[in-house]
């Protein structure tokens, strides 16, 4: 597995890389090495957290790209694979450099926060078993795209495990498995009166 590195050193490390005036998806893929999954897991899981989930379809949309990566976490690949399509997908390398002095601060705050933890959830199994639990979150957000709000739990879930992969923080891992059985209550809760 890679060496460690803090957040805002990885992001530094991508806004260094000479990639010409646009970063691909892969480009940021190759950056985070084996932990690739994890990042690609959190943006969607946020999309679909954020007031962005409230539009139609996009609940679903995130949920099968989630189900995408993290079946091939589950199955043992070592790094993401993409599409080639979305492989070359992209954004300015100025914008990019612009909103990584921005968000400096708060990745620095992050990286206090995220630090290598209960590492025995982060070797090879239980990843793999983290990633078959994403997926199956990640369905589980197509149904509950109907009922307002729903589709947030699980996607705060997914995006904790996400963060936890990447930043090999097992405590995290657990946190979200809190979420998510929490989660499970309330919903359940408010189906079953």
């Amino acid at each position: 597995m890679a060496r460690r590195m803090a957040l805002t050193g990885l992001l530094d490390q991508l806004d260094e890389v000479e990639c010409g005036s646009r970063i691909r998806l892969q480009d940021i893929v190759d950056n985070f090495a084996s932990r690739g999954f994890g990042p690609l897991l959190v943006l969607p899981a946020l999309i679909a957290l954020l007031p962005t989930g409230m539009i139609p379809g996009i609940p679903t949309l995130c949920g099968l790209f989630i189900v995408f990566v993290a079946s091939q976490l589950a199955l043992g690949k070592p790094s993401p694979w993409l599409p080639r399509r979305l492989r070359e997908r992209g954004f300015s390398h100025e914008r990019f450099h612009q909103a990584v002095d921005r968000l400096r601060p708060w990745t620095q705050r992050f990286d206090r926060l995220l630090k290598p933890r209960l590492q025995a959830l982060t070797e090879p199994l239980p990843r793999r078993l983290v990633a078959a639990l994403a997926a199956l979150l990640a369905l589980s957000m197509i149904p509950l795209e109907l009922l307002p709000f729903a589709a947030a739990i699980p996607a705060l879930a997914i995006a904790l495990l996400g963060l936890g992969l990447a930043a090999e923080d097992g405590l995290l891992i657990v946190i979200a498995l809190a979420v998510m059985a929490l989660g499970a209550f309330v919903i359940w809760r408010w189906l079953l009166p």
